[in-house]
């Protein structure tokens, strides 16, 4: 799932790429994307990007005051194109969601653009065209972006937090911007069991959570944005020390990653650096070692 880094380096992306031109049009090819009716996509045709920004995990283009607000879910994704066919896309064929055309400067090959693709059958990908990014629910909930937030705003959220640090983390509400890989990584880095509980994390945990948080967000922002799109996830995958590295060493300490499934996902992390050396059980409904 794209998370803060690659979210904000999609919208720095496009920033440089998409701002100043005029929209073309936009062809829905998968219906159930589309969250909102009025104004219609047809109401882009014609209207300039202006720019861009990001909103936890969703991005947001902003065309002559009109939002096109995008959640990429899962497995969305980002593609931009240098030629676009001329001809519309045929709807239900293909990962493809929603192509945007731009028309092209002098310079540019016919019809550059991008592409919204989503992979699998579990359709999650939104998109959403408004007026203020605020009429998204999705956004309106948020709780404080992960980079913005300061160490005892942090400390405040979680104390308030009866729960596992790792959903704490993950909770849009509670903080704004953090996934499955990145929380993994924040934890492996903080040296704590992601079932440690939130609320009774100590002084010296919460500060080395929070660093490691600051520290793990930053670095992946340092090393995605100015790259292009196609390359992103790739660079993100390079930088991961637990997550999706179950088997693997870890790059630490040399012990086996591990992994707890859950019905839908599923967690890594490295049993020397962060539960004492002994592994979780890795079945839902475990007595979860804290």
């Amino acid at each position: 799932m794209p998370e803060l880094p690659e979210v904000e380096a999609l919208a720095a992306f496009l920033r440089e790429n998409a701002v100043g031109r005029v929209v073309a049009r936009a062809d829905l090819t998968a219906l159930q994307a589309i969250k909102t009716f009025d104004p219609p996509l047809s109401a882009l045709a014609g209207l300039e990007v202006t720019g861009t920004a990001r909103h936890g995990k969703f991005l947001d283009l902003d065309v002559s005051g009109l939002h096109l607000v995008v959640h990429l879910a899962r497995a969305g994704w980002l593609h931009w194109r240098t030629g676009l066919p001329a001809a519309p896309p045929k709807p239900g064929k293909g990962p493809l969601a929603l192509r945007v055309h731009l028309d092209p400067l002098d310079t540019d090959p016919p019809a550059p653009g991008f592409d919204l693709t989503e992979q699998g059958t579990r359709k999650s990908l939104a998109v959403y065209l408004v007026h203020s990014p605020s009429e998204v629910p999705g956004i309106g909930r948020l709780g404080p972006d992960a980079l913005v937030v300061d160490r005892e705003q942090f400390a405040a959220l979680l104390a308030g937090r009866h729960g596992q640090v790792k959903g704490a983390l993950t909770d849009q509400t509670v903080l704004a911007g953090i996934g499955n890989a990145y929380s993994d990584e924040i934890l492996h880095t903080a040296r704590l069991s992601p079932f440690k509980m939130a609320d009774k994390l100590t002084d010296d945990e919460l500060v080395r959570l929070y660093d490691a948080m600051r520290a793990t967000l930053t670095d992946a922002l340092d090393r995605q944005v100015g790259q292009k799109a196609a390359t992103l996830k790739g660079e993100k995958r390079s930088g991961l020390q637990v997550h999706a590295r179950t088997g693997l060493p870890c790059p630490v300490c040399g012990d086996t990653v591990r992994e707890v499934s859950f019905a839908d996902t599923s967690l890594q992390y490295c049993p020397t650096c962060q539960t004492g050396g002994k592994p979780l059980a890795d079945r839902r409904m475990s007595k979860l070692l804290r």
